[in-house]
């Protein structure tokens, strides 16, 4: 198979798996997606949704976070690790999109990238997730399985990102992005992955 046929090939069998496949993060408003991202860094989802539902409460707009003290909000997100730089950037983030964009999350990559804490990861995901538009997220997941079903050699993510919009088809690649987090933590885990119950085995080099 060539790397395209691998691809769709991929695509279709975790559409099939996971056909609801959405982002697992808890949010009602797309800055609320954005602080939840950030918070997410070296934090599992699960945790971070049980952080983000008092901290959703408590402050309850944009300006609210702009405002925040930052000690407070640094005590508030405390449980989701590295909570210094993140409350900082949070709070910076939030500042930043109401002085410079009136208080509407940007809708292009160059515009995301110039919040505090924003990286490409996290851009693709709002842009896929907010907007609709086509987007590779790659995190550990997806760097593992890209790389064991040889869709890509690379290590670097921006060249993954680059390889793997060449092969997905646009409109599929938000979600498939979504479906490979699922199909890592069940399936093809970083340690021991369940090849003889995978479903992409007969297309995966990788499998044993």
């Amino acid at each position: 198979m060539t790397k395209k046929e691998r691809t769709l090939a991929a695509v279709r069998i975790l559409k099939e798996r996971y056909p609801d496949a959405v982002c697992s993060l808890v949010y009602d408003e797309p800055y609320q997606l954005m602080i939840a991202v950030r918070l997410s860094a070296q934090c599992t989802d699960a945790r971070v949704n049980l952080v983000t539902k008092p901290l959703f409460q408590k402050y309850t707009t944009l300006q609210a976070f702009a405002d925040a003290d930052l000690a407070e909000l640094e005590q508030d997100v405390k449980p989701c690790g590295f909570y210094k730089m993140k409350a900082k950037s949070i709070k910076e983030a939030c500042q930043r999109l109401l002085t410079v964009y009136h208080g509407i999350l940007p809708n292009t990559m160059d515009e995301l990238l110039t919040l505090p804490g924003i990286g490409r990861k996290t851009a693709n995901l709002l842009l896929g997730d907010v907007y609709q538009k086509p987007a590779v997220v790659v995190d550990t997941h997806f760097i593992r399985i890209t790389r064991r079903l040889g869709l890509t050699t690379e290590k670097d993510p921006p060249k993954i990102e680059t390889d793997l919009r060449k092969l997905l088809p646009p409109e599929e690649s938000s979600a498939f992005c979504h479906r490979i987090v699922l199909f890592g933590r069940d399936v093809c885990r970083a340690r021991k992955p369940q090849c003889e119950a995978c479903p992409m085995q007969e297309i995966c080099p990788s499998r044993t």
